[in-house]
C-alpha cells in the first residue's frame, strides 16, 4: 500500500457535476466532487447505493449513460483536460493509461468469443505491445494473475469460466497496456470470501510492483482497509469526507461515516452488539436539500446544519463536511454504547436536536439502545430438534456424460450431511459458491427430493412425501430467497402480494379480516401502510426484501430458511435487515438457517456455524468457537480470507489462502475432497475420507490433522472464544 506521492497528481477532479437530465426533472447524481490521486496511490471511494461513486468513475472514463452529461468541473489526467478531449484521443486514453474493471465482469466479455480473441484485442487497439508479441504477452497475464493452465484457458470462452475467473480476466485485460490508473468498481461483491482476498493481492502487487494508480469503489470498509491508503465517503453525490483509510476507520469526523462503520458486523467481534442502522432514505436528488444533505437522517443535527456545510480541513490529512466536527466536537467512538431518544409518534429519522449536554438521539425502529442485541441463545434442555439431516445426499443427473462402467455421470451437490437445528437457534451455513449451501437450503424445505438420507422436520420424516401431504406443513416451513425481485410477482401490488398465501392455505377468512392482518405484516417489517397497494419495482431493493420476509410471515412459520438474503444490500440497508430478522426472532420465536458468503454476518446472527465444501460438511460449532480456533484447514483459509475493517488488524493478519480452483463436483477428489487445494494435505487424505467427529466440546470436524492445523498454518485468533451457548447435536 503505497502512500501518495510528492509529485504532480496524475488525475485531478475538481468540481465535477454530472447530471441526469429525465422526465421528471433533473437528477444532480455528481454534484461538486474534487478530489486528486497521485501515482502509485490507493483511493477507496465508498457510500450507499445512489451516493454518485460509479457516475464519478464513469464521468472520469466519459461513459455516462444515456441522458447523463458533464455539466461543469475538469477532470484532468497527467495534466489532459478528459472532459473536452477529442474521441480518438479519448478511445486510446480508455483501456490504455486509464483502464476500468467492471463489477459483473459477464457483462465485459463478449460471450461469443474465446479469451484469447478479447486479450489480445485490447493490446492491438492501444498499439501497446508488438503484434508478435501479443500472444506470448496475453498468456504471460493469465499465468501472473493466477490462472492455472494459461494456454488452455486462452482457448476458453467466458461461460466456461467462474466468477472469480472471469473477474481475474478482466484485470488482465485492465492492465494489458499497463495504465497509469485504474479504476475498479465494486470488482468483489460476487465473489467468494478466498477468491476476493487473491483479487485484492493481485491489486495490491500491480500497485506496489507497477506504480498503478489505483481507485477501489466499494461499500464493502473490509475491503478498503485491506487495499486503500486513502478514502473518500460519499452521500447525495458529494463527498462528505476524506482521509486517511486508518485514520478515517478509527476516528470518523463525519455522522454518515460514523454511521456506516457501526453498521458494519466485525468479524473480531462476538455479535452482541445491535447493528447502528440509518433510518430513512438518502436525499432525492431531483430536488436535494438546501443545507447538509445528511441532516434529516443525522443523529447529531443541530440548527446550523439547515446551511450547506463545506468540505473543509478539520485537522491535517483530514476533511469532512460536517458543521458538528468543524465546531471541534468529537463523535462517539467507534463500537460505544449511546442511548437512544425518539419523539412520540415520530416516524424513524426524525430526530431530535443535539442536546447541549452532548447525549446522542438515534432514529431506531427497534430496542432501545444502540447496545441491545440478541442474547446468547441456550436449547430447552431434552427439547427435541425442529429440524435434522440425516446422511443427506443430492445428486443431480449431468444431461450428458457416460461413467466408463456405464452410469450416468452426476453432480455431486450434497453428499452425507447430518446436522440438527434447535427451536430458536440460529445456524448459519458458510462456505464458497458451488460447495452445495442453496441446495442444501431447498432440500431443508423440500424444494428438492433427496436422492438418499432423511429430512425430520418437528420429528416427522418429510424427505419423500408428496406435494399433497406436504401442503400443511408448508405453513411452519417457509424460505427467504436472495433475489427478492424475481420471487415476487412483478404484476401483483403487495397486498395482493401478500394475502395471496393467507387466503390459499385458509388461515384467515373475511376480506377486512385479511387485509387487516396484511396491514400488520407490513407494520411488523417496517413498511408503510401505503406499500399495500405498490408493485415491487417501485421499491427499493432492501424494501423488497423486507416485502419477500412479510410474505413469509404470512405462514405464521416455525422455521424461516434464508439464503443469501443481504448479499446483494448496501450496508446500511444490510444493518436494517439484520436487525429486522433479530427482532422478529425475539418476538416470535423463529429458527432461522442463515446462509450467506460474508463470515462478519454469519457471525453477528448465528449461534452455530456449519462449514460445507464440495457437498460435504467440513466442521460445525459454536460460532465463537469456530472464529476463535477453527479445526479444518478450509475453515481456516475462509475466517483468514475475510476482511476486516481496521488498517492495523489487517496489516498484520496472516492469509491463509486455498490454492487453486475448486475441483469438479462432477469428479470430486478421492478421500477428503479438500485436499487438492489444502497445504496440509498428505498420502492419507487421498487414500481415506476423514470423518466429521467432536474434537473438542461442541466441535466437529472432517480432518486428519484438527487438531494441529491451527499451529501448522501459523493462525492466529482474531477473538476470545465465547462459552458454548449451544450443545453439540448431531443425528446418530
Amino acid at each position: 500500500m503505497k502512500d501518495p506521492a510528492i509529485g504532480a497528481p496524475v488525475l485531478e477532479v475538481d468540481d465535477l457535476r454530472t447530471y441526469f437530465f429525465a422526465d421528471d426533472g433533473v437528477v444532480h447524481a455528481v454534484d461538486g466532487v474534487s478530489f486528486k490521486l497521485h501515482p502509485g496511490e490507493t483511493l477507496g471511494i465508498v457510500g450507499e447505493s445512489g451516493s454518485g461513486k460509479s457516475v464519478t468513475a464513469a464521468s472520469i472514463m466519459r461513459l455516462i449513460p444515456e441522458r447523463g452529461r458533464i455539466v461543469s468541473g475538469s477532470i484532468r489526467f497527467q495534466g489532459r483536460e478528459i472532459t473536452t478531449m477529442p474521441s480518438d484521443e479519448l478511445r486510446q486514453l480508455r483501456g490504455g493509461t486509464v483502464a476500468m474493471v467492471f463489477q459483473d465482469p459477464m457483462t465485459s466479455l463478449n460471450p461469443l468469443l474465446r479469451i484469447k480473441t478479447q486479450l489480445e484485442e485490447a493490446m492491438l487497439v492501444h498499439h501497446h505491445v508488438p503484434k508478435a508479441g501479443v500472444a506470448r504477452r496475453a498468456v504471460d497475464l493469465l499465468a501472473r494473475i493466477g490462472l492455472s493452465a494459461p494456454e488452455r484457458s486462452m482457448r476458453s470462452y467466458p461461460y466456461e469460466f467462474s466468477g472469480g475467473m472471469r473477474q481475474r480476466v478482466m484485470l488482465a485485460m485492465g492492465v494489458s497496456n499497463d495504465p497509469a490508473v485504474l479504476i475498479a468498481d465494486e470488482p468483489t461483491t460476487a465473489l467468494d470470501v478466498t477468491i476476493q482476498a487473491q483479487f485484492l493481492d493481485l491489486l495490491r502487487q500491480l500497485n506496489e510492483e507497477l506504480g498503478v494508480a489505483v481507485i477501489l469503489i466499494s461499500h464493502d470498509l473490509g475491503v478498503v482497509a485491506n487495499l486503500c491508503s486513502r478514502v473518500l465517503v460519499m452521500y447525495g453525490g458529494q463527498v462528505v469526507e476524506e482521509g486517511s483509510t486508518e485514520d478515517l476507520l478509527r476516528d470518523p469526523r463525519h455522522p454518515y461515516t460514523w454511521a456506516i462503520i457501526n453498521a458494519v458486523p466485525r468479524l473480531d467481534r462476538d455479535g452482541q452488539r445491535r447493528l447502528t442502522a440509518i433510518e430513512g432514505k438518502p436525499p432525492d436528488l431531483l430536488d436535494p436539500p438546501t443545507g447538509c444533505r445528511f441532516v434529516a437522517r443525522c443523529p447529531f443535527r443541530i440548527d446550523k446544519c439547515v446551511l450547506p456545510p463545506p468540505l473543509i480541513e478539520v485537522r491535517p490529512g483530514r476533511k469532512a463536511a460536517c458543521w458538528v466536527t468543524q465546531a471541534g466536537a468529537s463523535l462517539p467512538p467507534v463500537g460505544a454504547t449511546i442511548a437512544v431518544e425518539l419523539r412520540p409518534g415520530s416516524m424513524p429519522g426524525a430526530i431530535a436536536p443535539m442536546p447541549a449536554h452532548g447525549s446522542v438521539s438515534v432514529p431506531t425502529s427497534g430496542p432501545t439502545s444502540m447496545s441491545a442485541g440478541r442474547a446468547l441463545f441456550v436449547p430447552e434442555p431434552g427439547a427435541v430438534p425442529i429440524l435434522e439431516l440425516r446422511q443427506l445426499t443430492k445428486h443431480f443427473p449431468v444431461r450428458r456424460g457416460i461413467t466408463l462402467g456405464g452410469e450416468r455421470e452426476v453432480v455431486h451437490a450434497v453428499d452425507d450431511v447430518s446436522l440438527s437445528v434447535a427451536t430458536g437457534e440460529t445456524l448459519g451455513l458458510v462456505g464458497e459458491s458451488g460447495c452445495g449451501k442453496s441446495t442444501l437450503a431447498r432440500l431443508m424445505v423440500r424444494l428438492h427430493e433427496p436422492t438418499d438420507g432423511q429430512v425430520l422436520f418437528e420429528g416427522h420424516d418429510i424427505s419423500h412425501e408428496s406435494d399433497a401431504e406436504l401442503r400443511p406443513l408448508r405453513r411452519r416451513l417457509q424460505m427467504v430467497f436472495q433475489d427478492p425481485y424475481s420471487s415476487l410477482n412483478s404484476r401483483m401490488r403487495v397486498g395482493d402480494i401478500l394475502s395471496e398465501p393467507i387466503n390459499v392455505h385458509g388461515i384467515l377468512t373475511g376480506r377486512q379480516v385479511v387485509k387487516d392482518r396484511v396491514h400488520e405484516l407490513l407494520s411488523l417489517v417496517g413498511l408503510p401502510p401505503r406499500s399495500f397497494q405498490q408493485y415491487p419495482h417501485e421499491f427499493s431493493g432492501g424494501q423488497r426484501q423486507r416485502i419477500g420476509l412479510a410474505r413469509a410471515l404470512a405462514m405464521d412459520p416455525r422455521l424461516i430458511v434464508a439464503d443469501e438474503p443481504i448479499s446483494s444490500l448496501d450496508v446500511n440497508i444490510q444493518a436494517q435487515i439484520i436487525n429486522l430478522l433479530e427482532d422478529l426472532q425475539d418476538q416470535l420465536r423463529l429458527t432461522y438457517v442463515f446462509i450467506a458468503h460474508d463470515l462478519s454476518v454469519v457471525r453477528h446472527v448465528s449461534d452455530r456455524i456449519a462449514v460445507l465444501y464440495l457437498g460435504k460438511l467440513v466442521e460445525l460449532a459454536p460460532k465463537g468457537h469456530l472464529y476463535a480456533r477453527p479445526l479444518h484447514p478450509y475453515t481456516i483459509s475462509l475466517i483468514s480470507a475475510a476482511p476486516i475493517p481496521d488498517v492495523e488488524a489487517e496489516r498484520h493478519r496472516k492469509k491463509v489462502l486455498p490454492r487453486g480452483e475448486p475441483p469438479s463436483p462432477v469428479h470430486p477428489p478421492s478421500g477428503c475432497r479438500f485436499r487438492t487445494r489444502c497445504p496440509l494435505a498428505q498420502q492419507i487424505c487421498s487414500d481415506v475420507e476423514p470423518p466429521l467427529v467432536e474434537h473438542l466440546p461442541g466441535q466437529f470436524a472432517a480432518c486428519h490433522f484438527a487438531k494441529d492445523a491451527r499451529t501448522e498454518l501459523g493462525y492466529e485468533a482474531n477473538s476470545e472464544v465465547a462459552p458454548p451457548t449451544v450443545q453439540p447435536s448431531l443425528p446418530s
